[in-house]
């Protein structure tokens, strides 16, 4: 493992992959001044047909995803590039991504003012609502800008982001072109350092996005630019945070919207308070109209500007992250979450000798209240909406409850309790099926054997009369550190109204790490459900076989 990260190797691939540099200084080479660091992923799957759960091998039998990262830093230039291998890509992964190849790379200077990217490259504008590109590469997501960006800090307290080109579609790159900027001024460092210094802080920030696309149709006549801009305010006082943003988009008819010529508009509420031994947090969120797609045509996760944030627990749990979890809908949507923290010290009441940590946390979501217009007129804007205010309608209710305690060196636990309701029908698609109410337990039990030897266990039950019916799943993993690690897990649907379809999902993996390098090996059945990342989801088809991953960081 550790030949293949040499640096020597590396270095090659960085001079035959992204660019030869021959420039010197002082009588040495640029690179051995600078630095190299980067990692390498891969992920394949051996497939075995299944008709018991419908898991099927694909013709191709094996598949494979890979990438490979390598950045060079020198002072104040940087320069990367990442090489992907889709061969096939793996069941569940956006099939659009078959290929190979190095889609992202990029060059970067920075100074105290000047920060200036050609090439790929991430940005978020506030708090995403008309600008947001990011990568992540377990959920097969990525829309990453290919073109310039230039960022400003002019004077002290005020910056300036800057971006024009066109966002990743798989191996392409999507038609439209986007070009935006952002300005923030944090109101506090443009003054004197004693008004700097005072308790509050006040930043200000707006953003303008456009984009361009071919408006061609055959029977529409649809805008060529549509442009989108936001403010917002954030106010840090001691221990409290608020921040506020709005955004509004103009009309963008697309078949997300049924092609409509209604304008969207979005609102993003969320304060925090923290002090020792308490926190407490709460956002809101309204959405209309706000699908935001450098190409109109796309659909699901493809070619999106802009990201609405998920006011939603991120579960890690099995049962309560994977068969019910929660998306933004973007195309209306008012959604809330609060959640509180209560830690005891040790001695305390309930505290115990070691402390405990309480959290609740409440989510709800509801489709907005509209009306109707079956217009189709030149008018053509498809519905009305109460601003702000919530429908009939609810989409999703997640109440959960933790407890979190070390019993004794070798000891600790965590207790969850969930609710959750889940409007299906919409959310995932599901015609007929209505809404599912659940009720969820799940015990996590860890003990430590000795210094290096440990094992952790989680005890989980979902219970419901709707769809699949009950579950119950255990999980056992145990480590033998710092090299190896095993983990096994069985998922029984015992509750399904179906008896053939009142099966088992057992997993089994064994992983092995030395340093930065890490290979593992799985076999078992994964049955079909949802994988979510930030209140985006992706469905995940039922499958069975042996697993191989390896890993190398640099």
């Amino acid at each position: 493992m550790e030949s293949y990260c040499n640096k020597k190797v590396l270095l090659a691939v960085l001079c035959f992959g992204i660019a030869q540099v021959s420039i010197s200084q002082e009588g040495k080479n640029v690179l051995e001044q600078g630095q190299i660091h980067g990692n390498f992923q891969i992920d394949s799957q051996y497939y075995i047909t299944d008709s018991s759960f419908s898991a099927f091998q694909p013709e191709d039998k094996m598949r494979f995803n890979g990438y490979g990262n390598i950045l060079y830093t020198n002072g104040g230039f940087t320069a990367g590039a990442r090489y992907e291998a889709y061969l096939n890509a793996l069941l569940g992964y956006p099939q659009g991504f078959n290929g190979s190849g190095i889609k992202y790379r990029f060059a970067q200077y920075r100074n105290e003012i000047l920060d200036i990217t050609v090439g790929s490259f991430y940005e978020q504008f506030g708090s995403g609502l008309i600008f947001r590109s990011y990568y992540e590469p377990l959920f097969g997501y990525d829309n990453a800008m290919d073109g310039f960006r230039v960022n400003i800090n002019p004077y002290k307290g005020v910056h300036v982001k800057t971006v024009y080109g066109h966002n990743r579609l798989f191996f392409g790159n999507s038609q439209g072109i986007v070009r935006g900027v952002d300005g923030e001024i944090n109101v506090n460092e443009l003054f004197d350092s004693t008004r700097a210094d005072a308790k509050t802080n006040v930043i200000l920030g707006g953003s303008f996005v456009s984009k361009y696309e071919d408006p061609t149709h055959p029977t529409l006549i649809l805008p060529a630019n549509v442009g989108a801009w936001s403010g917002r305010i954030n106010i840090i006082k001691g221990p409290s945070n608020l921040l506020v943003e709005y955004a509004y988009k103009i009309n963008d008819p697309s078949s997300d919207n049924r092609f409509v010529y209604k304008d969207g508009e979005a609102l993003f509420a969320a304060y925090s308070f923290a002090q020792k031994g308490f926190g407490f947090t709460t956002a809101a969120k309204y959405i209309d109209n706000m699908n935001f797609r450098s190409e109109r045509n796309q659909t699901l996760t493809n070619s999106l500007i802009n990201f609405m944030p998920a006011l939603t627990r991120p579960h890690t749990y099995n049962l309560a992250a994977t068969l019910y979890p929660y998306a933004s809908q973007p195309n209306g949507e008012f959604a809330s979450q609060t959640e509180v923290i209560l830690k005891r010290k040790a001695g305390k009441f309930l505290g115990g000798k070691y402390g405990v940590t309480f959290t609740a946390n409440y989510s709800l979501a509801f489709g907005t209240d509209t009306t109707q217009l079956n217009d189709d007129t030149a008018r053509r804007l498809g519905y009305s909406v109460k601003r702000f205010m919530p429908g009939d309608q609810m989409y999703f209710n997640d109440f959960n409850f933790e407890i979190k305690q070390k019993v004794t060196d070798k000891f600790k636990y965590i207790l969850t309790y969930i609710y959750l309701v889940n409007n299906i029908e919409v959310v995932q698609g599901k015609t007929g099926k209505g809404t599912v109410y659940t009720h969820i337990g799940v015990a996590e039990l860890n003990y430590k054997f000795s210094r290096k030897h440990n094992l952790r266990m989680e005890l989980q039950h979902m219970y419901t009369k709707h769809d699949q019916g009950s579950w119950a799943t255990v999980v056992a993993e145990y480590s033998i550190s710092p090299h190896w690690y095993f983990s096994a897990l069985d998922q029984y649907n015992y509750g399904n109204k179906h008896e053939e379809d009142r099966l088992h999902y057992p997993y089994v993996n064994v992983a092995y790490t030395l340093g930065p390098n890490r290979i593992s090996v799985g076999y078992g059945n994964q049955r079909a459900g949802l994988f979510c990342v930030g209140g985006i989801c992706r469905a995940v088809p039922a499958s069975k076989g042996l697993s191989i991953s390896v890993s190398c960081t640099f």
